[in-house]
C-alpha cells in the first residue's frame, strides 16, 4: 500500500502541530508553577545578632529565577552581600536590593519595582545563607 506524498506531508504537519501544542501547554504549566512558587515565598524573621561572624552562602531557585549569594556577617550585622549568580528574566534591577538589606539589617525589605520576583528570590537566598550557616572557606 503506497501512501501519497500529500498524505505524508499532512501527517507530518499534524504531528508538528500536536507536538507544538503539547510543548506550549508544558511551558505554560511551568510558568504557572514558577509564579506560584514566588507568590508562596515567605521570609522568617532572623535575629542577625545571633549569627556568628563569617561569610555564608545560600541559594534559592524557582526555575525561571535563581540566585546564589554570599553574606558576610561581623559583630552581629550583615556587612556585605555578594551575588555570586543570578539567573533572571528581566530582574537585573533587583540586584540592588542587597544594599537595602545591609542598610536596614533585615531580609524582608521592600522589593525593587519592576523586579519583584527577582527581589523575592534574592532575599530568600540571603535568608537561606543565614539559616543554613554554610560558611565559605578561603
Amino acid at each position: 500500500m503506497k501512501i501519497s506524498k500529500k498524505k505524508t506531508v499532512l501527517f507530518v504537519i499534524m504531528f508538528l502541530l500536536l507536538a507544538g501544542f503539547v510543548l506550549g501547554i508544558l511551558y505554560l504549566k511551568s510558568v504557572a508553577d514558577y509564579r506560584k512558587a514566588v507568590r508562596e515565598t515567605t521570609f522568617e524573621d532572623i535575629n542577625i545578632s545571633d549569627i556568628p561572624d563569617g561569610v555564608y552562602v545560600g541559594e534559592y531557585d524557582v526555575d525561571f529565577i535563581y540566585a546564589k549569594v554570599e553574606v558576610a556577617v561581623q559583630n552581629g550585622e550583615i556587612t556585605n552581600i555578594n551575588i555570586l549568580e543570578h539567573r533572571h528574566e528581566r530582574g537585573k534591577a533587583a540586584e540592588v536590593i542587597t544594599d537595602s538589606i545591609v542598610d536596614e539589617q533585615k531580609i524582608d525589605v521592600d522589593a525593587i519595582s519592576g523586579a519583584t520576583n527577582s527581589s523575592a528570590v534574592i532575599k530568600k537566598a540571603v535568608e537561606n545563607a543565614l539559616k543554613s550557616r554554610n560558611l565559605t572557606t578561603f
